[in-house]
């Protein structure tokens, strides 16, 4: 069974959680809070050197970390993965977007502004520049929706479960999703799908998750 060290308000955790619920694969969780400096014990740099979460324990001294790589590496084999060569780097294409373009501004908004005290006050310098860059993401996301219903291969993949981790935080540090139609009914869309749960869902709370890789 895997392990997985994540922070429940933590995007990045968020989207490894979101898969295994999908997926219905079963998972020991470990909260883990890295402010309060969780991830930089020692014993947790002997896992993760970089210090972050989340991070998939695989087997024996076997640890995986960056949220995307462990996406990957859980829906491999599953329609979550697309197995076209053309969809799957398609898929593979918008995790880096996610990455370069998204996570940096909508994620650091939504640490400095949601999860830290006064993180407002100690970030205004970089705040404008996060919101200009977080909006352009927005509307290449926006413009992507208007003639494709998800990201990649014509249906739910782990592409769409990496750009809703932050994108469904957006109106939580200061973005306002009202002009992006497309956005808010592609989110509608991830919410539906069999075996979804919220950010704050934790293992405990859903007995049988319905399993996308059942074909459920």
């Amino acid at each position: 069974m895997y392990k997985l060290y994540s922070m429940q308000r933590s995007g990045n955790s968020y989207k490894v959680r979101l898969a295994l619920a999908l997926l219905n694969v079963p998972y020991e969780a470990v909260e883990v809070d890295i402010l309060r400096g969780e991830s930089r014990t020692p014993d947790f740099l002997t896992k993760n050197p970089s210090g972050q979460v989340p991070l998939l324990e695989v087997g024996d001294d076997r640890f995986l970390a960056e949220s995307n790589a462990i996406l990957w590496y859980v829906a491999v084999g599953t329609p979550l993965a697309p197995e076209n060569r053309i969809d799957r780097a398609e898929a593979l294409q918008w995790m880096f977007f996610e990455q370069h373009a998204l996570e940096p501004n909508i994620g650091a908004a939504y640490f400095w502004l949601s999860l830290v005290k006064g993180g407002r006050d100690l970030q205004t310098h970089s705040l404008e520049d996060w919101m200009e860059r977080g909006y352009g993401a927005l509307q290449v996301m926006e413009n992507h929706l208007k003639t494709n219903a998800y990201f990649a291969a014509r249906q739910l993949t782990v592409a769409d479960i990496a750009l809703y981790g932050y994108t469904h935080l957006a109106d939580r540090c200061d973005f306002d999703l009202s002009t992006f139609p497309a956005i808010r009914d592609w989110l509608r869309r991830v919410e539906a799908a069999p075996g979804f749960v919220p950010m704050d869902w934790r293992p405990a709370d859903v007995d049988d998750p319905a399993s996308i890789a059942a074909g459920a």
